[in-house]
């Protein structure tokens, strides 16, 4: 088994990747394979011109591209010198630029010179005014602005072996290395300031629950601006010298060529994804034997859309995981022994050695099998949201992350997730979950995604509210759905008003953004 790597920052262990397997490929982009000395050697050049750009530590550089090469030298060329990597979705636009680039007071952008419905060379000539602190634009994959470098051109870059020591020697544990804003579903995002400790800690725990070594080969679609892709994908691999496959973007056709042709042994994904990945025309032709590890995470997984991954990677284990970009990453995962049953349930264990606990409003510890809201403690947990003592103050007690998301914790220490604090609701004077009715409502053969929400109600105080997207070739109806509700649930969870949808609203992540569905719902009120 391999040994996973202890560094204490980011880009020792790179370093030591490099050493140790030098020509094993760290990533295949393409039909490349690109090796740990490959991306290092890099990343070192890209460091060096970073520095003769004039960046220093502490300054924050924003990424907008897809999963590829680029974003990985850039990635670890900034744990080098001390930079701080801003994460940016390729699905933001000018409101979210305008208020995390400011807020972040990012000093370089790197992107794209265009994608298919975006062209960043003209939008940030325009927009440039807005963002102040931008002084720097690098184009990712061809020419942008005029006198603007390209990531080829640091590429180039002759390495001044003195100055890159220097700026390695002064990179610590504690500093940081990411600022991951939060999908900005409710409110104005939050900046979590993950360092080189907290990123290292959550992959660490990750690489060795999962049992990571340099057999292990992973499709990786998640996006790299967020702890799923970065975190959880490239760090864990990294850590245990696994290969992974950069995708630039999801395709559930391309995710299963790839897996197929290059034998994946674990396929990570949000539960989104993996719907997607399951109703793909693809999927019969693919021999699933070298997958031995499916995880879903990143939201609630459905018991039926659990079920059904069993039964596609009959020889794999399948996992939940949770984790936050307040956690840097995962810090709970299904244990190896975790039967299947309590697996449908339960989202696992802590990892590593994080802790969690369950508390009442007065932040009370609460006894076993008793919902509260999760807090979690351990090195993978930030120490505070950049810039913002207000929220950091709101979030964090103690060193522990107080995570809005409401859960017990059985005898045996599984944690069954119930929802976000701010989605329960009450029904005639009941506390309902929408999670538990959202996992009975996809077990419906008709349903094949379902979420709820809370709305007013003249007697009721609140009612449910649950919008429905039907499995294709299905005509589900109101009715049915209700009746198959009224069987299976207690009269006061049964949602009183169905919404038949073609679609859900998403985040970048593939989460379902109920708080869109709340706006719909009461400008259509």
């Amino acid at each position: 088994m391999t040994s996973i790597s202890q560094a204490p920052t980011i880009w020792e262990a790179l370093k030591e990747a490099a050493r140790i397997s030098p020509e094993k490929a760290g990533c295949i982009f393409q039909s490349e394979a690109i090796s740990f000395k490959d991306i290092d050697e890099r990343s070192d050049r890209v460091a060096a011109g970073l520095l003769q750009l004039g960046m220093q530590k502490g300054d924050r550089i924003g990424i907008i591209g897809l999963n590829q090469p680029e974003w990985v030298y850039l990635y670890f060329a900034a744990a080098k010198i001390g930079a701080v990597v801003v994460g940016l979705s390729v699905r933001y636009r000018s409101s979210e630029f305008e208020y995390i680039l400011n807020h972040s007071q990012t000093s370089v952008v790197a992107t794209l010179p265009a994608i298919p419905d975006m062209n960043y060379v003209e939008f940030f000539q325009e927009f440039g005014p807005k963002i102040p602190s931008v002084k720097q634009f690098i184009f990712i994959g061809g020419a942008g602005s005029e006198g603007s470098p390209t990531v080829e051109a640091l590429l180039d870059t002759k390495v001044d072996r003195e100055a890159l020591d220097k700026a390695l020697q002064a990179v610590t544990p504690d500093d940081l290395i990411m600022i991951i804003y939060t999908s900005g579903t409710t409110g104005r995002p939050k900046g979590a300031a993950i360092s080189h400790r907290s990123q290292l800690a959550s992959a660490r725990a990750q690489a060795e629950h999962t049992r990571i070594t340099e057999n292990d080969v992973i499709p990786l679609a998640l996006p790299f601006n967020h702890v799923g892709g970065i975190t959880c994908g490239l760090l864990t691999a990294l850590l245990g010298r696994g290969t992974c496959i950069l995708i630039p973007a999801f395709d559930p056709g391309q995710v299963i060529q790839l897996a197929a042709q290059y034998g994946a042994t674990i396929m990570p994904g949000v539960p989104t994804m993996h719907t997607l990945v399951l109703m793909n025309e693809n999927l019969s032709s693919w021999n699933t034997d070298s997958v031995r590890l499916v995880i879903s995470g990143g939201s609630n997984s459905e018991p039926e859309l659990l079920e059904k991954l069993n039964q596609t990677f009959p020889d794999a284990t399948v996992m939940n995981l949770y984790g936050l970009s307040e956690s840097s990453g995962a810090v709970v995962l299904s244990p190896w022994e975790s039967d299947f049953e309590t697996t449908l349930r339960s989202i696992g264990k802590p990892i590593g050695d994080f802790r969690v606990k369950a508390v009442d409003e007065e932040g009370n510890e609460l006894p076993t099998g008793e919902t509260g809201e999760l807090y979690f403690k351990g090195d993978a947990v930030v120490a505070s949201y950049f810039r913002d003592a207000d929220e950091t103050a709101d979030a964090f007690q103690d060193g522990w992350l107080k995570t809005g998301d409401m859960g017990y914790i059985d005898a045996q220490g599984y944690i069954t997730l119930m929802g976000r604090k701010k989605e329960m609701y009450l029904q005639g004077g009941f506390n309902v979950y929408p999670v538990e009715v959202e996992n009975l409502l996809t077990r419906h053969p008709k349903v094949m995604m379902a979420a709820g929400i809370g709305v007013p109600d003249a007697v009721l105080g609140e009612v449910g509210r649950f919008y429905i997207v039907p499995q294709p070739g299905t005509e589900p109806t109101e009715e049915e759905i209700i009746e198959y509700c009224r069987e299976n649930l207690a009269d006061y969870k049964v949602p009183r008003q169905i919404v038949f949808k073609a679609e859900l609203p998403l985040t970048p992540v593939g989460k379902i953004m109920k708080s869109q569905l709340k706006e719909e719902y009461e400008k259509g009120a």
